[in-house]
């Protein structure tokens, strides 16, 4: 069953690599209220195994999937949109903010989690000075963790997962690793990319409403 694989990888998440000097593992799947929150939400609505098509973001936040262990996901949306009640502080995360309103409009997290299954390219996040790290925001780190996304892509994509078009939240350095990545391995036939939730929300938010518009257009080709 697809919930039971996507769990299983989830809490079995190792970043084989030592990480450079200053530079800390984001890894919320020690903490029991995670992992019961991800077994809650992926049985909820990964029930069947029909084909999904793969939304790719950076890597997760700390107010976001690294505290609720699903990407892009804060714990006010998981309660407010997912109906999964949740103990931790109410802090909000401005891409998942951006990520349930397009949900919303798509119809619903019903509706939008049956065809779209999103993950990051690295699963695992990263902090430095107490503050997000994006993996390509550090050149040792973005050289080392590729056997790590490889794999993890790889490994994803053995559950049914549709591999003739990906969407990449990310224009910019995300879209160029993952086309990169993609020209080695032949991971996808296509990889297309949409403007990433947090530029969105921190420099557009004005035309917030064009921007989730764009990605329903894009999503649903």
């Amino acid at each position: 069953m697809l919930s039971k694989e996507i769990i299983s990888f989830l809490i079995s998440l190792k970043l084989p690599v030592v990480l450079p000097e200053g530079i800390e593992l984001l890894y919320p799947f020690s903490d029991k209220e995670t992992t019961d929150a991800i077994k809650e939400f992926y049985t909820k609505f990964y029930k069947g195994n029909t084909g999904r098509s793969m939304i790719i973001g950076i890597n997760p936040g700390r107010f976001g999937g690294g505290v609720t262990g699903i990407p892009f996901t804060d714990p006010i949306r998981l309660e407010s949109e997912c109906g999964i009640k949740n103990n931790w502080q109410k802090k909000q995360e401005l891409s998942s903010l951006f990520i349930y309103d397009m949900i919303t409009a798509y119809g619903g997290v019903n509706a939008f989690y049956s065809k779209f299954y999103i993950t990051s390219v690295s699963p695992l996040g990263f902090i430095k000075s107490g503050v997000n790290l994006n993996y390509y925001g550090d050149k040792i780190l973005k050289e080392s963790i590729k056997p790590f996304v490889v794999d993890c892509l790889q490994k994803q994509l053995g559950w049914g997962i549709k591999t003739d078009v990906a969407f990449c939240m990310g224009e910019g350095e995300n879209f160029k690793f993952l086309t990169k990545l993609n020209e080695v391995h032949s991971i996808f036939e296509q990889i297309i990319p949409l403007p990433h939730p947090r530029y969105i929300m921190q420099y557009k938010l004005k035309k917030k409403d064009d921007y989730i518009q764009k990605y329903l257009e894009v999503l649903c080709l």
